[in-house]
């Protein structure tokens, strides 16, 4: 079996692995390994977009929810939420404020449920888009109908970002109640590429359960399923759930996956998540250095960001607020990094 140098060496040359390739990455790497992974990761994310980030403004449209994810913080049973949803005024209003700061993409996210209809959303989408001239949507609402997922994308909303959780069905299981279905999860992501949105997967990094076979699993379905984005953090725990006892997730694991998967799609857009600025101060800077490309502050109503706790001492205050994008700018300059004002469309390549 090759070293596990010469693995990384193999990914970066040719954008794929065996699933026992994968693993031996992720579970063998030592310290040379690593920087030599995320060195290639910084080489092939210059080649496309250069030391750009891409920004995105996160409206946290509601965090009433239907179903009852074993670790989530805004889970149905969890009666010590704080329930909100916002208006589609509330959520214009923070679009605007965005636009003026330089945002040029909006995320809406929110929980699952009936809240926020076709039409509601539609009319929303097309008020910004013909109001605020050339931008971006993505939306972050759970699984919806074929029928649902067209009117939306016919309104148009550009991407759509569902994570999966976890590639194994066993696993699966262990996180989410019977009523939830995998099988339902994976169909809906396919859904979302049929219809023309740009598509974002992604998944947890060390929930209880999952092993380094899982996530070389992963690797091997980012490789297949090839999404335009994707969306990985450290698992960790949310109070007043039936995972609030578990461990958090592996935060070097979490910058090791995100330079695998910067090798396997070169132009993938790449979040540095929240979560991995909840477990380490540096944990954005952190993430750009590994391979990332985009980071998204909260433009939420401040008076609601505390409800949104999808886990424990989650940051929605100071780099994290899009009230300090200045801040934010300077912590990228300061790594070589530039923030831009675009809508950050993804770059197609010949790598």
């Amino acid at each position: 079996m090759a070293n596990t140098s010469v693995l990384i060496q193999k990914l970066y040359d040719t954008k794929s692995l065996s699933i026992t390739e994968y693993e031996k990455i992720i579970s063998k790497s030592d310290e040379e390994d690593l920087y030599l992974l995320k060195k290639l990761a910084m080489i092939r994310r210059y080649e496309i977009y250069s030391n750009d980030i891409y920004i995105r403004g996160l409206i946290e449209i509601s965090n009433i929810c239907k179903n009852d994810c074993y670790y989530c913080g805004i889970r149905k049973s969890n009666a010590h939420v704080s329930r909100y949803a916002l208006s589609a005024d509330d959520i214009y209003v923070c679009a605007a404020q965005g636009y003026n700061l330089g945002f040029r993409t909006f995320v809406f996210q929110g929980g699952e449920n009936n809240i926020f209809d076709d039409d509601t959303l539609s009319f929303l989408i097309k008020k910004i888009k013909n109001n605020l001239g050339d931008v971006r949507i993505t939306l972050s609402l759970g699984e919806r109908s074929f029928y649902s997922l067209k009117k939306l994308k016919d309104a148009g909303a550009d991407r759509y970002l569902l994570r999966h959780e976890t590639i194994d069905k066993e696993h699966y299981k262990t996180l989410h109640p019977k009523e939830m279905s995998f099988d339902n999860r994976i169909k809906t992501l396919i859904e979302l590429k049929r219809l023309g949105f740009q598509t974002g997967c992604g998944f947890m990094v060390g929930t209880k359960g999952q092993t380094d076979n899982m996530l070389a699993r992963e690797m091997k379905f980012i490789e297949k399923f090839s999404p335009q984005m994707c969306g990985i953090g450290p698992f960790i725990p949310a109070d007043n759930t039936p995972l609030e006892n578990s461990a958090a997730g592996s935060f070097q694991k979490t910058i090791t996956l995100l330079s695998i998967i910067r090798l396997i799609k070169p132009n993938i857009l790449l979040p540095a998540t929240t979560a991995l600025a909840s477990l380490s101060e540096r944990g954005q800077e952190e993430g750009i250095l590994a391979g990332a490309n985009v980071i998204m502050p909260n433009l939420s109503p401040q008076n609601v960001r505390k409800s949104y706790s999808l886990y424990n001492n989650k940051k929605s205050s100071g780099l994290e607020a899009a009230e300090y994008l200045d801040d934010l700018k300077e912590k990228m300059n300061d790594i070589g990094f530039q923030i831009v004002t675009s809508c950050g469309d993804i770059i197609s390549h010949n790598l």
